[in-house]
């Protein structure tokens, strides 16, 4: 008698957990947590990753400068181009979760560029060394971008913001394809005449 009464309070509570299921609305896919802890915390990452974006952008011309290789110089061109978008559909993102345009301090992308102003001030002019050092050093910024924006298409999308994530996912496209084209220019024309030096 017992057994059964713990079978059917059981099945009962399972019954009553589906029907609530099916009656309530996640707030994922209602789009409804826009005053949520999380929401907060992804507009806060989309705040920081346009800081990094931002600053990414006047780094380039930089790292062009500095290339020996017109490919990779061409490529570092290119891509403030693009990166120059990627602020474009940031501001976008801003607008459709309504919230302001502004940029949080990216202490990852500060070190990034440091690392990247470090490396032309350690390596001569005119040598592949330095473009090899340049390569990684874009590489290293491509892979944070790459993790950030791969991880904010998740949010996106756990939160209902298809859209949102829609446009994130064009601009991870991007990074990545990028980061293939720095090594196709590493392996084809870089690093094998850069360790000969």
């Amino acid at each position: 008698m017992l057994l059964k009464r713990i079978l059917l309070n059981s099945l009962f509570m399972a019954t009553t957990k589906s029907t609530n299921k099916s009656t309530e609305k996640p707030a994922a896919a209602s789009g409804k947590i826009e005053n949520s802890e999380f929401h907060e915390f992804f507009v806060d990452e989309i705040k920081d990753i346009y800081w990094a974006e931002k600053h990414l952008v006047k780094a380039l011309p930089k790292l062009k400068k500095a290339a020996t290789s017109p490919e990779l110089a061409a490529a570092f061109d290119q891509h403030t181009q693009e990166t120059n978008s990627h602020i474009a559909t940031l501001e976008q993102v801003f607008e459709l979760l309504g919230e302001k345009a502004q940029a949080k301090k990216c202490d990852a992308m500060e070190g990034l560029l440091a690392e990247a102003t470090s490396i032309i001030e350690d390596t001569d002019k005119g040598t592949l060394i330095r473009d090899a050092g340049l390569i990684l050093a874009a590489q290293k910024v491509e892979h944070y971008e790459i993790a950030t924006y791969g991880t904010l298409v998740v949010f996106a999308r756990n939160m209902g913001q298809s859209e949102v994530a829609d446009l994130l996912q064009g601009t991870l496209d991007n990074e990545k394809a990028t980061d293939v084209i720095l090594t196709e220019i590493a392996v084809n024309s870089i690093n094998e005449p850069a360790a000969a030096e």
